[in-house]
């Protein structure tokens, strides 16, 4: 194994980095001369030490260049609209978007002109990108989709630490006596932590776990206890807790005094709660809140660890506050085991927040807002100048798209009119606006089809740059394939640009080396090595030890904890952050922003599920990911779905104030309680209709952080009755334009849609022959029941499946699409398979049913045969007889709930 992550031998495998959630597991990729791509987890890597979840395992499957985009194409300048673009040279194409954002800043000011960033951007790219808008430009409209997931965590940081700084690691998570999860799903969402802290328990069972969710999600299995909060109520908790540790005597005075400021004011800012009042205002039982308050003031390592279910609210600036202020005025924190403990979303939300890729920051932990802080960025930089004040964050910059104050919007890695609240709107916004460019890696996304110009990117696997973690440790992403086509680096389509603009001076970098040893150079600046000329200007975040690397070293970095001050002592030890002094910051409980009312009777809770990401343009790529969850969905309350007269599996109409989406019935299963609804975000109009989810959501946002209301918009819901139900497994894309509703998923060797029409077919033969095709080789087997409104169909080509359709009055009528799918992958079907298709397995033959497992491919009918049968009576049992959790982990859950639901047989 080649140990620098280089090519080495054919046998080398290249160290890098998983491109998936903010845990920065460390992975091992090998491109094979046949093009297949091996990954295996790296056990060097100290934040996975060799694991994966399912999304991280099946990346050698999301690679292939299907569907990339390769060549820059432009419409603007030829007279054809956006949906006729061109292909073009990087020189016209860079040449034309110059052009147009220098007329628009001599016309309109830079103000007019804004980007829009990702968290799945490299540092270096991330660091180019804020370093042009803010420095050379002269304005702060930069932002990023990370303000989605985590900005509320930044607040929170700054407000009580003075800058964003992470005061915890994953080995706290282990050490801890008590972990209290708040809004985060860890057994779905951030997969290898949840098994290392299964692992940890293991070994110390003393440990326990409170899961604070207003979902039931698979993560409350662990769970010691669970306190299913009335949503938008974590503020009152955290207050009532706070009140309740210093009424009884839990605060650690000489902590306080010596390492805080700002207790009195926080306090009187939330009164005296009681436990009782805590528990009505959060909808929970007075004994489970005495039980955590209880469990929190007796146990010295506590560890709070949140996600988006705190962040993504109108109040998570003070949601994260409230939580940060109980660590403080018990001292539960800077010690190992202790601390508030944000887990982000995105490989590189840190790496973005450390070069000031928000809207209201400056790089290296500088203020935008204070004078000094810009004028030593300018300083740094040589830059002409400074953005004065802060620019439009994610909703408010594309609302003011859509108002016309912003002119021409640059959008980088990220699909806004799938994942923004209110996407319809964003989407108008984007058809209105008279310079739309989007640099991706995928050709046709929702945001894509809306570009004047798109951009051609690196993706996964060709780029080359840094990523930092949630624990603040930045990991080296490598290139095991090469650059496609005409894609380029983020960082280097952001630099031609820059020379197009006439500001080469500034941009002259030559590898994501150079651009990385700069931003460290930035962090050491003045950080605290100071002059009366030139005060210091001191940060904990610190790269001094990393600005000096050779090309070489920076090749061979091995993982690194920030501050990374000492070059002994790069990767060794374990940093406990504590800032001083802290501050406790006043909070407020309050509702959310809108609530429910007898029109929009139900909470609308968003969020992901186990094997998809974001939008689904790279998990969407894998078969395995695809098979878990295949269509969009809402989870609903047994009491709603009767009201409202809805059964299991059945498409309904969601609606909201803002937009209307179509799902599949998923009722009871202890997920939600009465009057709320849960829908994941990641279908989008690439893959379904009417199933983006941003579309339903309110673009109200917190005040402090700017972070949308992702968990909590009123809602109502009804039945949407169909006329027909069908399944179709095709070998080739199918164009169903004029269904009303389809939803599709990747297959291997095929793609399954599944589709429903609101009006009677009249002649499905037809239908079919339009839906498939109508080629003369293709040899036709169809059976009709006019009297059940039923239709199968099969097409094969010189032996070999080409498609299967299936229609009848509901799903529930369809056969299993297991057996059948699977016979996409054989050269030439044998007589008894051919007469079995149109019914959709063999007679007498097995099917695995709906894979439950995703990294090993175990099927729910396989496990259910294997329980009954072989006498399995432990998840443990399950994975040594079938492999099925023995990876990831994150279907330990469900395998538990089947274990509870078939029990063996005697």
């Amino acid at each position: 194994m080649s140990s620098d992550g280089g090519s080495g031998a054919a046998a080398a495998f290249t160290r890098t980095t998983c491109p998936y959630c903010g845990v920065g597991c460390g992975v091992l990729a090998r491109a094979g001369a046949d093009g297949v791509v091996a990954i295996e987890g790296d056990p060097a890597h100290p934040a996975n030490f060799g694991r994966l979840c399912s999304k991280g395992a099946a990346l050698g499957e999301t690679v292939s260049l299907e569907g990339r985009l390769l060549v820059p194409e432009i419409s603007l300048g030829s007279g054809q609209p956006r949906a006729r673009r061109r292909e073009a040279s990087w020189d016209e194409a860079l040449g034309l978007v110059a052009d147009r954002f220098k007329a628009i800043i001599a016309e309109h000011g830079p103000e007019a002109v804004a980007l829009y960033v990702s968290g799945q951007l490299l540092t270096e790219d991330y660091y180019v990108a804020n370093k042009l808008v803010k420095g050379w430009f002269g304005t702060a409209n930069i932002d990023t989709n990370s303000r989605l997931c985590m900005s509320s965590a930044v607040s929170g940081h700054v407000r009580a630490f003075g800058e964003d700084v992470v005061p915890c690691s994953y080995e706290d998570l282990e050490n801890t006596d008590l972990l209290v999860l708040v809004g985060s799903n860890l057994a779905w969402c951030h997969p290898v932590l949840y098994q290392r802290v299964l692992a940890a328990r293991a070994l110390r069972p003393q440990m326990r776990i409170v899961v604070i969710d207003p979902r039931r999600t698979p993560t409350c299995e662990i769970a010691d206890l669970h306190l299913g909060l009335r949503p938008g109520s974590d503020v009152a908790l955290f207050n009532g807790l706070l009140a309740q540790l210093h009424r009884s005597g839990c605060m650690d005075r000489k902590f306080v005094a010596a390492h805080t400021e700002g207790l009195e004011s926080a306090r009187a800012a939330i009164g005296d709660p009681s436990i009782a009042d805590t528990a009505e205002a959060c909808g929970l039982d007075a004994e489970q809140v005495r039980t955590f308050f209880g469990w929190f003031a007796a146990t010295s390592c506590v560890v709070t660890a949140f996600s988006m279910g705190v962040n993504q609210s109108s109040c998570g600036a003070d949601k994260v506050n409230s939580i940060i202020n109980c660590h403080l005025l018990t001292g539960r924190i800077g010690i190992p085991g202790a601390g508030p403990f944000s887990i982000t979303g995105q490989p590189n939300a840190m790496g973005g927040r450390e070069v000031g890729g928000l809207a209201n920051m400056l790089a290296a932990h500088l203020a935008l807002e204070v004078p000094e802080h810009r004028e030593f960025v300018r300083e740094f930089w040589n830059s002409p100048r400074i953005a004065s004040r802060p620019g439009l964050k994610a909703v408010e910059l594309f609302e003011a798209v859509g108002h016309g104050r912003i002119k021409a919007v640059w959008i980088i890695a990220t699909n806004p009119v799938v994942s923004l609240p209110d996407a319809d709107a964003v989407r108008r916004a984007l058809e209105a606006c008279p310079l739309v460019v989007v640099s991706d890696c995928v050709a046709n996304t929702d945001t894509a089809r809306l570009a004047h110009v798109l951009l051609p990117a690196a993706a996964w696997g060709e780029k080359d740059g840094t990523v930092t973690n949630s624990e603040r440790r930045i990991s080296r992403q490598r290139p095991f394939l090469p650059l496609p086509g005409e894609a380029r680096p983020d960082w280097w389509i952001l630099c031609e640009f820059a020379r197009h603009m006439g500001w080469a001076e500034g941009f002259g970098f030559r590898n994501a080396g150079e651009i990385f040893a700069e931003h460290a150079r930035l962090s050491g600046f003045r950080n605290g090595k100071g002059s009366s000329a030139q005060p210091a200007i001191p940060r904990r975040f610190d790269l001094s030890a990393l600005s000096t690397l050779t090309p070489e070293e920076y090749a061979t970095l091995s993982p690194t904890r920030w501050p990374a001050v000492d070059p002994a002592r790069l990767t060794t030890g374990v940093d406990w952050l504590l800032p001083e002094p802290a501050r406790f910051a006043p909070t407020r409980a309050q509702g959310p922003a809108h609530a429910p009312d007898s029109a929009w009777p139900l909470r609308l809770n968003t969020g992901r599920v186990r094997d998809h990401w974001h939008t689904m343009t790279r998990t969407g790529r894998a078969p395995r990911l695809a098979a878990h969850r295949s269509a969009p969905f809402v989870s609903l309350h047994e009491q709603d779905a009767a009201a409202a007269g809805i059964s299991e599996a059945s498409l309904v109409r969601i609606e909201t104030r803002w937009g209307v989406a179509i799902a599949r019935a998923q009722i009871g299963r202890g997920e939600v309680a009465p009057g709320s609804i849960f829908v994941p975000i990641h279908w989008n109009d690439a893959v379904a209709t009417r199933a983006r989810m941003g579309a339903l959501v309110n673009p109200v946002v917190d005040p402090v952080s700017g972070e949308p209301e992702f968990k909590h918009t009123p809602a109502r819901i009804s039945a949407w009755p169909v006329a027909w139900e069908g399944l179709l497994l095709i070998r080739s894309e199918a164009d169903l334009a004029g269904v009303d509703w389809w939803t599709r998923a990747r297959g291997v060797e095929h793609w399954r849609y599944e589709m429903a029409g609101r009006s009677p077919m009249a002649d499905w033969a037809s239908a079919a022959r339009q839906i498939i095709g109508s080629a003369r080789d293709l040899r036709w087997l169809e059976y009709r029941d006019p009297a059940r409104a039923c239709y199968r169909a099969a097409c094969l080509r010189e032996g070999r499946l080409q498609a299967v359709l299936w229609i009848a009055p509901i799903a529930e009528a369809l056969p299993a699409p297991d057996w059948t799918a699977a016979r996409f992958i054989d050269a030439d079907l044998d007589p008894d398979d051919r007469t079995a298709l149109l019914a959709g397995r063999k007679a007498g033959g097995a099917d695995a049913g709906p894979p439950v497992c995703a990294c090993f491919g175990v099927g729910l009918n396989t496990i259910l045969q294997a329980i009954r049968e072989q006498g399995l009576d432990s998840t443990q049992q399950i994975g040594r007889r079938l492999k099925a959790g023995t990876n990831c982990g994150s279907c330990l859950p469900e395998l538990r709930a089947l274990l509870t639901a078939s029990p063996p047989s005697a």
